[in-house]
């Protein structure tokens, strides 16, 4: 177990969408743009080169991001495996040290907009922004056509700063959200934890199950994930965090061979922990995969295998360090 210190922040978080009025906060800000699902490296380095030109002219830093995810909005028919959720995201921006986050709500009117008009009414008019950043590959405005090139081009003319992140390379592969999404499918989470900055973490809140675990000495907290998760299921060594602590810990994600009820959870076990934590919500980081699901004999193969499972992940995490994802304590229902 160990004791978490969140970081104090003024953080401001505003939630907007076209058509309504256009709020206060934030403006004349230097604001990063992207999706910034997973709030990756190469993210990171977008909020850098902001917070870099915010801090010279003397201007706060945001990032902008669109919910739902565009691909919601263009093609509802495909799940879309987000690392991230709209408050897991806000919370690893608000840890980077930025000022605040505009939540632009992401419809058909603003996927409508012309790259100039993004520019023109949402950055100049609605923020009246002092500078932007973004990716390399970051596209806007209707059918994608507004590129970086374009983007630069419309901060000389109106007047704002541009500066524009060059991709960024791990061992020659470029860290994207697409590449940590494979990672997760196969189980990579090491990979993924390279990619990311972080150990990939999802949260959740404690639902009750059919106390299996307790009965095999192996209490769970069980959460339920988002249905389009794709995590490669299996066994993995987690580090939990709960009411300000972490906690060490063996989780299975999937069905459960032994007792398939169809359904696919999360099952936490928090080692030297003891207490209730149904109704809590969770904060489940992924450290390696130890091995798949698979269907035992028995209770008692698997509650061995259960054991060999909880010593390999303690001799893991003893030597993971403090690593733990940094997520300020801000929610995304308050208002900037």
């Amino acid at each position: 177990m160990t004791d978490i210190s969140y970081p104090a922040t003024s953080f401001r978080i505003v939630r907007d969408r076209l058509g309504e009025p256009a709020p206060d906060a934030l403006a004349g800000a230097v604001v990063a743009l992207g999706n910034f699902d997973g709030v990756h490296r190469g993210h990171r380095a977008v909020i850098a080169a902001a917070q870099a030109r915010a801090h010279a002219l003397g201007r706060p830093a945001a990032a902008m991001t669109f919910e739902p995810h565009p691909r919601a909005v263009f093609d509802p028919e495909t799940p879309e495996f987000r690392l991230s959720s709209l408050d897991g995201k806000v919370r690893l921006l608000a840890a980077t040290g930025l000022d605040g986050a505009i939540v632009m709500g992401f419809d058909k009117a603003l996927a409508s907009l012309s790259a100039a008009d993004f520019v023109a009414k949402i950055l100049v008019e609605r923020y009246k922004v002092a500078g932007v950043a973004a990716g390399f590959d970051f596209q806007f405005g209707k059918n994608r056509a507004g590129t970086t090139e374009f983007l630069t081009k419309e901060g000389g003319r109106l007047g704002f700063t541009v500066d524009i992140a060059p991709p960024l390379l791990d061992a020659g592969e470029r860290v994207s959200s697409g590449a940590v999404r494979s990672a997760l499918t196969r189980g990579e989470v090491e990979h993924a934890w390279r990619l990311l900055g972080y150990p990939w973490f999802q949260s959740g809140i404690v639902v009750h199950g059919a106390s299996r675990g307790r009965d095999l000495g192996y209490p769970t907290a069980n959460i339920q994930l988002d249905p389009n998760c794709k995590l490669r299921h299996g066994v993995y060594a987690v580090r939990v965090g709960v009411d300000g602590r972490r906690y060490d810990g063996v989780a299975n994600f999937g069905r459960r061979p032994m007792f398939d009820t169809g359904v696919v959870l999360l099952e936490a076990f928090l080692f030297d922990f003891k207490g209730d934590l149904y109704g809590k919500t969770l904060d489940v980081a992924f450290y390696a995969f130890l091995r798949p699901e698979l269907k035992f004999r028995s209770t008692a193969d698997l509650v061995d295998r259960m054991n060999e499972d909880s010593k390999t992940a303690r001799q893991i995490l003893a030597g993971a360090g403090n690593a733990f994802p940094q997520l300020a304590d801000v929610g995304v229902l308050k208002q900037g």
